[in-house]
């Protein structure tokens, strides 16, 4: 009888090897929970952290905070966008005359009477006007060409003087659709401007997360840029294709620049100092 049983647990055993782990005879086997999927997090107080002293001169990388600091993780986003700030746009005339002093004559009277336009109308400088000519000779006629290339910052004084010129010089000039662009000092600013939306929406965040809990938001520990994006023109408003002659509304929100931050912000919890005066006090 002890045999038969002897016998039986150790065929027992023999189903169970690999399932159960080291322990006594009698342990249960149990089977392992999944593992959690990651969750993204907005916020998080964590106390006795490690700070990334990458951009404070002086201090160890990596310098533990003193005893008792206490944290707000939270990142901040932002996304702003940018009108161009300038436009071009190009005039072109020609003559063609059996005489030389034809065409270079009938050219530059055309030529006298944009830039006053532009002067006058569109107050456009000298370093904003450029003008190009070329003289050549095709069998037995002159041909004399010229090009102007006027730099608008006021779209408004643009259409004005292009619509000035249309009228009065007509088909002898072909003036081309408005180049719409931004300067560097344009896009610059819109870098800067959608990183401080970012730093402030953490702020604001980590603010409203001490609020909660009843604390102070202290002085910010670390402040990093994670990611930038730029890109022109908004996604949701190109449509398959623009037409042959898009308006001017089409080409200025072909022209805008877009740019969004991601930041990620450490910030100090303050404590009550007041109430801890306040108990040392009474103690007294």
């Amino acid at each position: 009888m002890l045999c038969e049983e002897a016998r039986a647990r150790c065929h027992g055993a023999r189903l169970t090897r690999g399932l159960v782990r080291s322990g006594p005879p009698s342990s249960a086997w149990v089977m392992p929970r999944p593992a959690l999927s990651p969750a993204r997090v907005f916020a998080e107080l964590a106390p006795h952290p490690v700070v990334d002293n990458e951009n404070q001169p002086g201090e160890a990388k990596g310098a533990l905070l003193p005893p008792g600091t206490r944290e707000v993780h939270v990142s901040g986003s932002a996304e702003l966008s940018a009108r161009p700030d300038r436009a071009q746009v190009t005039i072109r005339l020609s003559s063609r005359k059996a005489e030389a002093a034809a065409a270079r004559s009938s050219v530059s009277r055309r030529l006298d009477y944009i830039t006053q336009a532009a002067r006058q109308r569109g107050e456009a400088l000298e370093n904003n006007l450029t003008v190009t000519k070329n003289f050549s000779r095709i069998d037995n006629v002159y041909k004399m060409e010229a090009e102007v290339c006027i730099t608008f910052s006021d779209f408004g004084k643009m259409q004005d003087v292009c619509n000035f010129l249309v009228e009065k010089l007509d088909s002898s000039v072909i003036i081309s659709p408005p180049h719409f662009y931004h300067t560097a000092e344009a896009a610059n600013a819109l870098r800067r401007q959608v990183c401080l939306a970012a730093v402030g929406s953490a702020q604001q965040k980590a603010q409203e997360v001490c609020q909660l809990f009843g604390q102070s938001l202290g002085k910010p520990l670390l402040i990093r840029e994670e990611e930038v994006k730029e890109w022109e023109g908004h996604p949701e408003n190109h449509t398959a294709s623009f037409s042959d002659s898009p308006s001017l509304q089409q080409r200025l929100q072909s022209a805008t620049i877009y740019a969004s931050s991601r930041i990620f912000a450490v910030f100090e919890i303050k404590g009550d100092r007041k109430r801890k005066k306040a108990a040392l006090l009474n103690l007294n």
